[in-house]
């Protein structure tokens, strides 16, 4: 009997335009030799260029979905996305402390790629709380980052320098914390690996011309599945990110939105490989006297 790959478990709302969301983490943990749980917080009405309404799901639906596949097969990586309301993110922070020896990756959406509001600050003040405490690695953008770290004694003009930020999520509880440069002002995206001891390791990665909807999703995704497959913190870090920075070279616009990271590049690669093999004159050697 085969072995079954190892599981990655995610906590995330449906995206219909399959960019971001529970598609993008199936695809992803998938493409990445996993085998995907799927538990649905929410119901959203979205397109590539934004999200028009969120509807979150009862908790106890919630809970009902987590406890069912939790009691079938063994998980070895948590991975949360969007939550939809304070009641949820309750209800995962005690299903997740029944399982403390399980890696959790959180990629904290707190808004769309558009700008739309998809979680208010009473929602942030709960995932604080309950959530970071319990999170082995952290993957916020750099907007996100400022916004949780942000406090009420500091200064609205001035922008909080990112180190500070992954300061005090660790000081929440995070174990690692991953921020993202692709909203920051330079001619390259830098990714930063934070842990208590100071840096870990910063990794630069060339700017793509596009945006793109379900990057955020792909990236800690990925991070889950290269956890999940056995590597550590800082090599699932830097391989996570090759495989999502060519989903994002490879990227299609299927509508008039943002572009879509292709999580199946390494398939056409395969193809045409394939192709190039089989087109190859075949060598022919000649008999020995």
């Amino acid at each position: 009997m085969l072995q079954p790959p190892p599981i990655v478990l995610s906590f995330a709302a449906n995206d219909p335009s399959g960019g971001a969301g529970l598609q993008a983490d199936i695809l992803t943990i998938a493409s990445m030799g996993c085998h995907p749980l799927s538990i649905v917080t929410a119901i959203t009405v979205q397109d590539t260029a934004g999200v028009d309404d969120v509807m979150p799901l009862d908790p106890e639906w919630v809970a009902d979905q987590a406890r069912a596949v939790l009691e079938d097969m063994p998980v070895h990586v948590f991975k949360i996305g969007l939550l939809g309301s304070v009641e949820i993110i309750a209800t995962i922070a005690e299903i997740i402390s029944d399982y403390p020896h399980i890696p959790l990756v959180m990629d904290p959406i707190l808004t769309s790629g558009r700008g739309d509001e998809l979680a208010n600050e009473e929602m942030i003040d709960a995932m604080r709380e309950l959530l970071l405490p319990q999170v082995t690695i952290l993957t916020p953008n750099s907007l996100e980052a400022r916004h949780l770290a942000h406090q009420e004694s500091d200064s609205s003009e001035v922008k909080l320098d990112l180190s500070l930020c992954a300061q005090r999520l660790l000081h929440m509880g995070c174990e690692y914390v991953l921020i993202t440069g692709t909203h920051e002002n330079s001619a390259c995206v830098l990714n930063t690996l934070y842990a208590a001891d100071g840096i870990v390791r910063t990794d630069e990665w060339e700017r793509l011309e596009n945006t793109y909807h379900g990057s955020g999703c792909t990236l800690s995704s990925a991070i889950a599945a290269s956890l999940a497959n056995g590597l550590s913190v800082s090599e699932s870090i830097i391989e996570a990110q090759d495989y999502t920075w060519h989903t994002l070279q490879a990227g299609f616009r299927p509508g008039m939105g943002q572009y879509i990271p292709n999580r199946l590049f390494w398939a056409k690669d395969l193809e045409d490989t394939e192709n190039e093999n089989e087109n190859e004159e075949p060598i022919i050697e000649k008999p020995k006297n």
